[in-house]
């Protein structure tokens, strides 16, 4: 396939940023996008140009590092993957595709496609830590009982990778199923309980302190996801949140 990729280019986040057109001949439908961008940047570098700078790691759909709007859609026209998952069969011959990172003012521009998101960090780091004793001898995996509905959805909760697809989609750039999902994984299980108050309190004034916007429950978050995670979550959080409020 014959492509042409218009990207977007920016040094920092306090430079201004440009569309910029490649064109790119010969792509195996076969390829994943990040392997095409990886054939587009040797061209580059053998013509002496600067590389397009984005973000990977596994490539794997787990790390959520390859965060990119693919013709303007968080991870591309696929849905329930993250770019690395997406192949270029999913493109015809002589296809326009439009390429730009998050766009969040809680996300600057690192360079090019890449984005800070260690404001998803902060918001982690917040929430603290779980009371279970580590040391002596290793606690069985039984010792408490929890109901297999309460055990799925907190596994579900935790299958978020934090590559900020839901930020990025939101049209107030809100952070509300990011959290819910990291707080809905304890607030399920019973290891969670003992700090479940300070937990919510404290990751919902860190997420606000990052600048996110507020959730109006339009659902792009959701729709736009690698992992699904459900709306519902942000349900469980807002309960949790004002339990939380109540006691404090």
């Amino acid at each position: 396939m014959n492509l042409t990729l218009k990207i977007w280019r920016q040094k920092n986040a306090s430079e201004k940023g440009k569309m910029v057109t490649y064109d790119i001949k010969e792509v195996s439908p076969d390829m994943s996008f990040l392997e095409m961008l990886d054939v587009l940047n040797q061209e580059l570098i053998e013509k002496g140009q600067e590389p397009v700078a984005f973000d990977h790691d596994c490539r794997e759909g787990i790390c959520g590092s390859c965060s990119m709007f693919v013709n303007g859609r968080a991870h591309g026209p696929d849905t329930r993957i993250t770019v690395c998952q997406l192949h270029m069969r999913s493109f015809k011959d002589g296809d326009t595709i439009h390429i730009e990172p998050w766009r969040a003012s809680a996300f600057p521009v690192i360079k090019d496609l890449i984005v800070d998101r260690s404001a998803f960090d902060r918001i982690q780091q917040a929430g603290g830590f779980i009371s279970v004793n580590t040391s002596g001898n290793t606690i069985d995996a039984n010792a408490i009982p929890i109901e297999k509905h309460d055990a799925d959805r907190a596994f579900d909760a935790a299958t978020c990778i934090g590559c900020g697809a839901c930020v990025a989609s939101c049209k107030n750039s809100s952070a509300m199923l990011f959290v819910s999902a990291k707080v809905s994984q304890y607030a399920l299980l019973p290891q969670g309980k003992v700090e479940a108050t300070e937990r919510v309190m404290n990751m919902v004034k860190q997420m606000d302190a990052e600048g996110f916007g507020n959730c109006t429950n339009t659902g792009a978050c959701e729709v736009e996801c690698p992992k699904g995670i459900s709306l519902e979550n942000i349900a469980r959080m807002n309960r949790e949140y004002l339990a939380a409020s109540f006691k404090g």
